[in-house]
């Protein structure tokens, strides 16, 4: 949702799932610029990095609702939301897919940890879809001369993600929580900026985007 919520993206993300109806999905929903403008709001109230969190938090599970009210009969009720690991993986076995947001608060969180955590978990991918299409160097969109990284070790990733301070709503192609995560459980991890590069990792076919594993 850049300015306004993208309904052609949302169909198209419905369509591509819908390609493979013999395959099982978790998506994590992230709070995006609607909750970073939240959260920049309530700072200003001298709202504590907890508050800001909650914010986050709520932002998410919002979306995740949203979108599990669009999916209808193929997703989770939307009622079910906030859940745990063991509720997702429950739900699993009778919705195709699953939507949820961040799953609890804890210091450093983020649905990027969630994320990592519950593919741990249900040891299966983590495929992160992002609004840029891999890891770089540096920032590409401040950057010209920034260079995509197509592979990168957990432990060398871990070690990118780490330099950075965390703070509510950053925004980071994979925040420090997830990177350690991964790193820790030996999680498979993609990063890509488009559908169509979705489709084609869960097709087995070679992607344009960021893997990160080994």
């Amino acid at each position: 949702m850049p300015d306004d919520v993208d309904v052609k993206f949302i169909s198209d993300f419905r369509k591509m799932i819908n390609l493979f109806p013999k395959m099982k999905f978790v998506v994590v929903c992230g709070g995006g610029v609607t909750a970073r403008k939240y959260i920049r709001a309530i700072e200003k109230f001298g709202a504590s990095t907890k508050e800001q969190s909650l914010v986050g938090i709520d932002m998410t599970r919002f979306h995740a609702e949203f979108l599990a009210r669009i999916f209808g009969a193929e997703a989770n009720p939307p009622e079910n939301l906030p859940m745990n690991m063991k509720k997702v993986k429950r739900l699993l076995r009778r919705n195709r897919v699953v939507f949820c947001g961040a799953l609890r608060w804890a210091d450093d969180k983020t649905s990027d940890g969630t994320a990592s955590e519950l593919a741990s978990y249900l040891k299966c991918p983590f495929i992160n879809l992002t609004n840029v299409d891999g890891l770089y160097d540096k920032n590409p969109k401040k950057y010209k001369g920034a260079k995509k990284i197509s592979r990168i070790t957990w432990r060398k990733f871990n070690a990118i993600a780490q330099k950075i301070k965390f703070h509510a709503g950053q925004n980071f192609v994979l925040d420090q929580d997830a990177a350690e995560t991964i790193m820790k459980n030996r999680v498979s991890t993609y990063i890509v900026g488009g559908l169509s590069e979705m489709k084609k990792i869960i097709e087995g076919k070679s992607f344009s985007g960021t893997i990160i594993e080994g």
